[in-house]
């Protein structure tokens, strides 16, 4: 199986990363990318903020466990899939945040020549953490299904480019910021679906304690979605209703997970 778990995949999908990452160097070398910004950020003005805020939710491991939180019905080895990507999205958006010095466009534009959405940031701009993480879990999902499934499923990377081109309309990073947490999102998405293939196969199946620990898992984010501001307060609303989803989602799995034992 661990052999089988790189074979999975052909060398050409855990080069895209790379690619990704080479073609970008002008944008995160910073050759002309001010200015790519700025058209940026302003050609997203005609959209609402408040929908550039709920793409950028999907970067928050609170709001990721929120949309997910019907797997445990539905998929649980899709639950574990980005489960498995999401402790190399951590590491990799700190690594980078804490050895490259990289201030943010809030920092080096004028403030008036770009729109700004919730607080104004100046610094620990490479990568972005909600890009990598976005592209992570949704890749990491994309690739636990099957080569016919993800024809149907293209859609689940296109949402993580989407929160990605949220973090330069609401101002928070620089192309090349989201261009890089584009390319690691990948690869943590890759790298936990190795990890996925030495999960035993009863750790998906209903009722299962890993499973249920899930559920304690989007239990407390439910609670943080109620009660906290998570990155932008126009997102409240959404909030409040991915955490109505995540409350759902546990009592119908505590429920059938009852029934499982009673069966037993």
């Amino acid at each position: 199986m661990r052999t089988q778990s790189f074979q999975i995949f052909p060398l050409r999908l855990w080069l895209l990363p790379l690619l990704i990452f080479v073609l970008s160097a002008p944008l995160w070398l910073h050759v002309g990318e001010p200015a790519l910004f700025v058209a940026i950020n302003q050609g997203c003005l005609p959209v609402a903020a408040p929908v550039w805020t709920g793409l950028s939710l999907l970067g928050n491991g609170w709001g990721i466990l929120g949309v997910t939180a019907p797997l445990l019905l539905r998929a649980p080895r899709l639950m574990w899939a980005w489960l498995c990507a999401a402790p190399f999205a951590i590491l990799f958006a700190r690594l980078g945040k804490g050895l490259i010095v990289s201030p943010r466009p809030a920092a080096e534009i004028d403030n008036s020549h770009m729109r700004i959405v919730g607080e104004v940031l100046h610094n620990v701009s490479m990568p972005s953490g909600h890009t990598t993480t976005a592209f992570a879990v949704a890749s990491a999902i994309y690739f636990a299904l099957t080569p016919a499934q993800r024809k149907r499923h293209w859609w689940l990377l296109l949402l993580a480019a989407g929160t990605g081109l949220s973090r330069i309309a609401v101002g928070a990073h620089w192309p090349g910021d989201v261009a890089v947490g584009a390319s690691l999102g990948l690869l943590c998405g890759l790298l936990g679906n190795v990890l996925l293939a030495r999960v035993p196969a009863r750790c998906f199946v209903h009722g299962h304690w890993t499973l249920r620990l899930m559920a304690l898992l989007v239990l407390g984010a439910a609670y943080f979605l109620l009660t906290e501001d998570l990155d932008f307060a126009e997102n409240l609303p959404l909030q409040w209703l991915l955490a109505e989803v995540a409350l759902v989602s546990v009592v119908a799995f505590a429920m059938r997970s009852a029934r499982a034992l009673r069966a037993s």
